[in-house]
Order: structure tokens, then C-alpha cells, then sequence
């Protein structure tokens, strides 16, 4: 059972003063659930793009000395290699530094490891090989920060190494490096919720500034980067606040306006209109699309697609990626029935396999906290070793957890909510043992509870085409900022049933119910995986609603439709 905690009503001269100011009530109760106490907050918040103060990207610890390296390496024709990760926030950093480097003509490659052969990060061979084929200077981005050995053979080696990343430090342990770029480092840079792209875009920018006052004139302005670092921040899941919403806002209306040549053609493979591009479908369509390469193969297709001017090789490359994402979809959702079945019923998640993709097992491990909600492991085991990557729950810190248990561990690092690792397989016993008993020791009384946090409660009657462009003023929405979620009681169900395609010899996976509100007027409602959940609805009774209000578009006919993200029996 789901604890659901409705924001309390917004004082009335808040509401009033945000009325005077041409907001909507609904529109300023969310804001005040959601911390906005002045209209002033309230204005910043709806337009980041206008009220944002400049940023002093130079107050970021190292930037200053990051930059005047590569630009001495520019000066010098010395061969700089850009060294990122297989995600959508590293592929979309690695494109965003390639156009970057290419205006400022630096000699230089990218280099993406392989998820299967190399493992996430830096990684002592490759560096190896990139100073026996000449590289002087290598730029990680959204990786690093806890490569501390790595850093040390850099070293040996003679390669310079600047570290840009976003992810958690290992305590108070900074790689020996030329530079290390991140925002959790402190410093007169107080935001510190960037995605690896967001700390590349900085990096991006003081080298064009830079560069500017010394005289040159790159042909790339700072501003036609920012559709790559929204689909990187928001692919990342990093709190959509501060400068990300500013970033992300900027980014979206540069997509809306007309998308470079990659984008245009995933937009087009997978269905997108333009000019209708939100958080939301970078989330759930472009993202996941551009994730699919790294994590069934490599990651060149996605990286491709975002730094070619080529149409005809985009819709190739797109073609091939969407593909990919239907591949992917399907070896998630058999992991995850393998995980969920052989996962021991603790406090902790924790499954093994030999076999399992690499590249899914976070999905699955996403898919087991979706179904138990509980922090979830999910480990794939090949020839000697085992990789593993978790997913939590708010509260219980995964990363912290690993920090506990990394005498049994050979790498590690993520965020809280996020992490992966590499060991040996007979350590797993001894990990899954202890990763348990530290979350059993921080799980509250009754177990992990799933939370829903309401921002207003209303009459489903109220509802209108009206409210719903009022809540859109509230875009982008993602973490840190989700799509508003409304309560409404005592609706009458009046038709439910299950609905999508399950895998072989299983029900469909999605719930779809039909509602009347208090006026008989009729909604339609669905429940994405709450298939199972069809018996509690049934028809005649009466339901009170969680839910987020969306449009479902169908054959050019548009219809207000619930988005349940819980319902219970109505209360008396």
C-alpha cells in the first residue's frame, strides 16, 4: 500500500498575489508544494530562461586551468582524445565536445569504451593504447572522478589528463590529474546537480569565450549546444532545477524551432511530431533510443547521429537505433522475470546470472524497485567476473551502501539513487549479505514504502482542457520537477480491463479503466504496469485517484486522459 501525502493548501495571499500576476491558482498551489514562496520565485520558476542570473562558469574548481591546457594543445596541433561513456548524458557530451573541438580546429578523436569489453570509465589499457597511437591530453566526460589508479598510470604514462564529471566523489579522494571538472568539488560553483553533458557545456563555453578574447573567431555559438545538453540532463535523471531547468528549457525551444539533422531524423523514426518536443519525450522516446546503442553493442550509432550533417546517413543510423530500442525493451523484460524470480524476499533485491545482458541489468534492476519497491541488484557474470547495477529507493543511499562494502569490490561509484560495480563471483555472497543487512538496518518499520506526493486535491468534475495548459506552464518536468499529481475521490468505475501486449503466455501488463466523476461525466484512465492490479477496480464501486493529467492523441483526435499513479476504494 502506497502512503499518499497531499501538499497542504497554499496561503491565500500567495495565491492571491500570483493571481494578480496572471498565474493560476492550480499553477501556484503546485509551485508552493513544491517550495516557491514568492512571486518572484514564482516567476524564476516558470521561466528560468529570463530571470537566470549569470553564471560564473569559471567559479567551477579547475576550469580555468582545463581550458588553458587544451587551448595550449589546440595552439600546438597536439592530439587531444575526448574520452566518454556509452549513456545518452555521455554520448550527448562527447557530441557536444566534438563540435566544440572541431570549431576551435583541434586535432582530435573520440573515444567511447565498449560496455562488454572495457566496463564503465577510464580504464588503465585504453589509456595505454591512445599514448602508444599518440594522444598528449585526454578530457574525460561524465566519467573519472573516481578513477584514482587510472589517474596514476595517466601519469606514468605521460598523458595529460583532464577529468570532467558529475558523479559522486569517493570520499575526499581527487584523482591525480591535470584538472578535475566537478561541480560536487565545491568552490565559488555552488550548483552541483549538472549532468556530465551540463559540466562538459561549461567546459564548452569557457573554451569559446576563451578563445574569443584571445581573438579567434569559432564559427559555434554556446546556445546551439544546448539541445544536446537537455537530452542528456534529462536522459540522466538529474534534478530538473536551478541552471538544469534553465539549460533544459533553453534546449527544448532549440529542438521546437527546428532540430538539428540526428535529431530530426530520431524524431522522425520514432513517431515525434515537431514543434511538440518536452522533457517528457526525451525521457521516454529520443533518450531511450539514443541509450539503446551503448547498452546492446557500442555506442557509435548514437554518437553518429548527433555529430553528422548527413540526412541520409541520420535516417540510417535512427532506423538502426529505433531497432535496437525494440531490442532492448524485450531482453529488459526477460531479465527482469529472471531477476524477480530467483531475487531472495529481503530488504535488498539481489539476483544473479550468467548470461544477462550488461546493458539492461540497470533496467531490470529499475523494474524490480518498480514492482517491490525495494532497492534492487542485478548482477550479470562472465569469465571471472561480476558486474552489477543497482537502483534505490528515496532514503537508502546505494552508492553510500557500496562505500561500505568496497573491500569486496574492484571498482564502484553512481548516485544514490543509481550505481554500478564490478567484483569477482566469489565475493557476490559475501556483498549480497551485507548490502542486505545495511539496508535491513536503515529500513523503516513496516518495510520501504512508496510515497506519492499530491500537489492539490480537487474535484475531477473541475477538470479542463484550461487546467491542463495551466499545468504546462510548469514544463519541463522530470526529477527534481515531476509532472504535477492531482487526488480526486469517489470516482464510479463503470468499465476496467487490461489492456497492451504481454510476452508469451501473459496477461497484458496495463490497466485501463473507465470513470465517472460526480456530474456522470465520463473519463478514461490507464495504469501503465499496474495490469495485475484490474480486480481492485471493479465495476460500480468507487475509487479515489492519484494521477497526472495528460492528452492521448490518437488518429488526430485528442481526449483528456488520467494517468493513474495509484488508486485505492474510496474513503467513506
Amino acid at each position: 500500500m502506497s502512503n499518499w501525502v497531499i501538499a497542504p493548501r497554499a496561503p491565500r495571499e500567495f495565491i492571491d498575489a500570483l493571481k494578480a500576476a496572471g498565474i493560476d491558482p492550480l499553477a501556484a498551489q503546485t509551485m508552493h508544494a513544491r517550495g516557491v514562496r514568492t512571486l518572484e520565485e514564482a516567476q524564476a520558476f516558470l521561466d528560468p530562461t529570463k530571470t537566470a542570473r549569470p553564471v560564473d562558469i569559471f567559479g567551477l574548481v579547475d576550469l580555468r586551468a582545463a581550458v588553458t591546457r587544451i587551448l595550449a594543445a589546440i595552439d600546438g596541433g597536439e592530439p587531444i582524445v575526448v574520452y566518454g561513456d556509452y549513456d545518452c548524458d555521455g554520448v550527448t557530451a562527447c557530441a557536444l565536445m566534438h563540435h566544440t573541438l572541431a570549431a576551435l580546429e583541434a586535432s582530435f578523436r573520440i573515444y567511447i569504451p565498449n560496455r562488454f569489453e572495457e566496463g564503465y570509465g577510464l580504464n588503465a589499457k585504453a589509456l595505454e593504447t591512445l599514448q602508444a597511437e599518440g594522444a598528449k591530453l585526454v578530457i574525460t566526460v561524465d566519467c573519472g572522478i573516481r578513477a584514482i589508479r587510472e589517474a596514476a598510470r595517466a601519469r606514468a604514462l605521460g598523458l595529460d589528463l583532464i577529468i570532467t564529471d558529475h558523479h559522486e566523489l569517493e570520499g575526499e579522494a581527487i584523482p591525480d590529474a591535470l584538472a578535475v571538472v566537478n561541480p560536487k568539488r565545491g568552490g565559488a560553483y555552488t550548483f552541483d546537480k549538472l549532468a556530465g553533458v551540463g559540466v562538459a557545456f561549461r567546459l564548452a563555453q569557457g573554451l569559446l569565450r576563451e578563445a574569443r578574447i584571445r581573438g579567434k573567431t569559432p564559427a559555434l555559438k554556446e546556445s546551439a549546444l544546448l539541445d544536446l545538453v537537455a537530452i542528456g540532463t534529462v536522459a540522466d535523471v538529474v534534478p530538473l532545477e536551478g541552471e538544469n531547468r534553465a539549460l533544459v528549457r533553453a534546449g527544448l525551444d532549440l529542438i521546437n524551432k527546428g532540430a538539428r539533422v540526428g535529431v530530426a531524423a530520431l524524431m522522425q523514426a520514432a513517431r515525434v511530431t515537431p514543434g511538440k518536443v518536452d522533457a517528457q519525450t526525451i525521457g521516454f522516446t529520443l533518450g531511450p533510443r539514443l541509450n539503446a546503442a551503448g547498452r546492446l553493442d557500442t555506442a557509435q550509432a548514437a554518437y553518429e547521429l548527433l555529430t553528422t550533417a548527413d540526412p541520409v546517413w541520420a535516417q540510417e543510423l535512427a532506423a538502426a537505433l529505433n531497432h535496437k530500442n525494440e531490442q532492448r525493451q524485450h531482453v529488459t523484460a526477460e531479465t527482469a522475470r529472471n531477476a524477480a524470480e530467483i531475487a531472495l524476499d529481503a530488504p535488498l533485491m539481489f539476483a544473479a546470472g550468467v548470461g544477462y545482458n550488461a546493458g539492461v541489468i540497470g533496467l531490470a534492476a529499475a523494474r524490480l524497485v518498480e514492482k517491490f519497491y525495494r532497492p534492487s541488484v542485478v548482477v550479470t557474470l562472465s569469465e571471472g567476473e561480476a558486474r552489477g547495477s543497482c537502483r534505490s529507493v528515496p532514503g537508502f543511499d546505494i552508492t553510500a551502501a557500496l562505500d561500505q562494502c568496497r573491500d569486496l569490490l574492484s571498482r564502484h561509484g553512481g548516485h544514490a539513487a543509481a550505481a554500478g560495480f564490478t567484483t569477482t563471483p566469489d565475493k557476490l555472497d559475501a556483498l549480497r549479505e551485507r548490502l542486505q543487512a545495511i539496508a535491513g538496518a536503515q529500513q523503516p518499520e513496516g518495510g520501504w514504502q512508496r510515497v506519492i506526493r499530491a500537489d492539490a486535491e480537487l474535484e475531477l468534475s473541475g477538470l479542463s482542457w484550461k487546467t491542463l495548459e495551466q499545468l504546462r506552464q510548469l514544463e519541463p518536468h522530470g526529477a527534481g520537477n515531476p509532472r504535477p499529481v492531482l487526488v480526486a475521490r469517489a470516482a464510479r468505475v463503470f468499465g476496467a480491463g487490461r489492456m497492451g501486449r504481454g510476452a508469451e503466455g501473459e496477461a497484458p501488463p496495463h490497466l485501463k479503466l473507465r470513470l465517472h466523476d460526480k456530474r456522470e461525466a465520463a473519463w478514461e484512465a490507464v495504469g501503465w504496469r499496474m495490469g495485475d492490479r484490474a480486480g481492485e477496480a471493479a465495476v460500480g464501486t468507487a475509487i479515489d485517484l492519484a494521477f497526472q493529467l495528460e492528452v492521448n492523441e490518437w488518429n488526430g483526435e485528442k481526449r483528456m486522459q488520467l494517468v493513474l499513479q495509484d488508486f485505492r476504494a474510496a474513503e467513506a
